[in-house]
């Protein structure tokens, strides 16, 4: 068990966190959440003691061994990947290294003797002797194969790295786990071995991530940092997500009698747990939601962005929206894809992937007319207007010093007054004087909320989307998701986001140096079929 008692941290005049005072039980998941600044890796970091607190404490039950997923990709680079492995485990790794130092001693005396006995038992006990085939284990199943085991830490490339800390943290079944960001630079297949482990984990597990599948996948219950404030709300985020919008409905409709609010809470929590019954964590999220009291929902403080493409003053489009034809692009000698040709119906909201993501980024500069250096065509409708966020939005910032009314007012091509263009820049939750910072000064995810501002008022009936969650708070990605999904129009998009081209996608279209995959099918199932798989594998040979 962790006991958090009165926990805060200030730095200077600003308070991160203020008597918090909670406590995290073995057998359940933690999914810790907060808008970007809120503080969430900073209290990883204070459980695990690399942050002291500037008042209050943290304790553990005694005998408890704790794990972190460490994010310093350099610190292990003179060991091999299967020791910086076994080294996740401190006390068997420290046993390991002092029985090996005794027994290559020259002069081994009765004492070394002694010491060795109570070692090889300690060791034993730890269960040190498959130690090296657990570790080769977690890191096969982490897609670093046997051929790497043995080479050091310097000569993996940084997605292979972030396996290998991965497992670290994993070995030897902790007793309390901190994961911070986990599913970066994983694939689709990784992350699902990874959720399938942590389901199934019984430990403390506290997770920092911006991938809602995977936090409704792994998570029993969500902790929430909210000015300051940690509490603690049972069920995954989703969960936590449309529990509190209804709480939020709830205490606007003052008409609504309160046994009808009761009613409808039990409704939503009754339908909940059948959906949770059916999850990889069913049991142990099953119980959680069975215990919930209804008066544990309550409306959260939390901000969403208004992303809204829908715009009704924009033109319609027409039948005619997108051909492509034998579309083929290499780059330094490398055949990124090739034969792609396909025709864009209108109302398709489709997932363009690749295995390599310099070919979807591609495809996008092909399209947007970046990149003229292709081969094939491809050609717009007459009736379409295309709004895009790119992969790299430097250059709509780059040597741009004005406030963002009048960088947003550039892309307004009719109504340019200050108050329309503010109008667009508070849906984005620019209020009052922000909307007055320079473009100089903002931050990867403020970017972002701009270019959705600049989206909207394009008035487009085609959006081309090329990884739109970079840089993103789950709050965005929420309203991203939800207004993707309510656009009338037809959309092109690329995503990490299991989660968003899980709901949004009704068609997928994979790019491959040997043509496309093309199928009218949601992701989940797309991901899942063995015959696309196969078909997936002779096109990447």
């Amino acid at each position: 068990m962790i006991t958090v008692s009165n926990l805060s941290l200030r730095y200077g005049k600003r308070t991160l966190f203020e008597d918090v005072n909670l406590k995290f039980t073995p057998g359940n998941c933690y999914g810790v959440i907060g808008a970007n600044g809120a503080g969430k890796s900073t209290f990883l970091k204070i459980l695990s003691g690399e942050i002291d607190p500037s008042s209050g404490s943290v304790s553990f039950t005694p005998g408890e061994r704790m794990a972190v997923l460490k994010q310093n990709h350099y610190e292990f680079d003179e060991f091999t990947v299967i020791e910086t492995v076994m080294m996740g485990h401190k006390e068997m790794y420290a046993v390991m290294k002092e029985k090996d130092a005794l027994y290559t001693k020259e002069d081994f005396t009765d004492k070394d003797g002694e010491r060795a006995g109570e070692l090889e038992t300690l060791f034993a006990e730890m269960d040190g002797w498959n130690a090296e085939s657990n570790a080769a284990t977690l890191l096969s199943n982490l897609g670093i194969g046997e051929d790497l085991h043995y080479k050091l830490l310097n000569e993996l490339d940084g997605t292979q790295k972030v396996r290998v800390l991965l497992a670290q943290a994993l070995f030897g079944k902790p007793d309390i786990l901190l994961l911070d960001e986990p599913t970066n630079d994983l694939d689709i297949q990784t992350i699902a071995w990874l959720e399938d482990f942590l389901a199934g984990y019984e430990a403390i597990v506290l997770v920092v991530s911006h991938d809602r599948h995977f936090l409704d996948t792994v998570c029993t219950h969500v902790a929430d940092i909210d000015f300051g404030k940690v509490n603690i709300y049972t069920g995954n985020y989703s969960f936590w997500y449309e529990s509190s919008q209804l709480a939020a409905r709830q205490r606007s409709d003052q008409n609504k009698k309160m046994e009808d609010k009761v009613k409808e809470l039990q409704e939503f929590i009754r339908r909940f747990s059948a959906n949770a019954s059916k999850s990889k964590q069913a049991t142990s999220r099953k119980k959680a939601l069975d215990k919930i009291n209804i008066e544990e929902i309550q409306p959260s403080n939390r901000k969403y962005p208004a992303i809204l493409f829908n715009n009704h003053q924009g033109r319609e489009a027409g039948d005619q929206i997108l051909q492509v034809e034998k579309l083929s692009k290499s780059l330094n000698g490398e055949l990124l894809f090739s034969d792609v040709s396909f025709m864009v119906n209108k109302g398709d909201k489709i997932a363009v992937l690749s295995e390599n993501s310099l070919a979807t980024n591609a495809f996008y500069q092909i399209l947007t007319g970046r990149d003229s250096d292709f081969s094939g065509d491809f050609k717009w409708g007459v009736t379409i207007n295309v709004g895009e966020i790119p992969n790299d939005n430097s250059d709509y910032f780059a040597g741009k010093d004005e406030n963002l009314i009048d960088w947003l007012r550039e892309y307004s091509e009719g109504e340019k007054d200050e108050q329309f263009i503010r109008s667009f820049l508070g849906r984005m939750l620019f209020s009052g004087e922000e909307v007055l910072k320079k473009c100089s000064v903002l931050s990867g995810g403020e970017k972002m909320r701009c270019m959705f501002s600049r989206m909207m008022l394009q008035q487009a009936n085609l959006l081309l989307f090329d990884e739109p969650t970079n840089h993103l708070d789950l709050e965005s990605i929420t309203a991203l998701n939800n207004g993707m999904d309510d656009f009338k129009g037809t959309i092109l998009f690329t995503s990490r986001d299991h989660e968003l081209t899980q709901t949004v996608a009704n068609r997928i279209i994979e790019i491959t140096p040997k043509g496309i995959i093309d199928k009218l099918m949601p992701y989940d199932e797309y991901i899942a079929s063995d015959a696309i798989k196969e078909q997936r594998k002779a096109m990447y040979k």
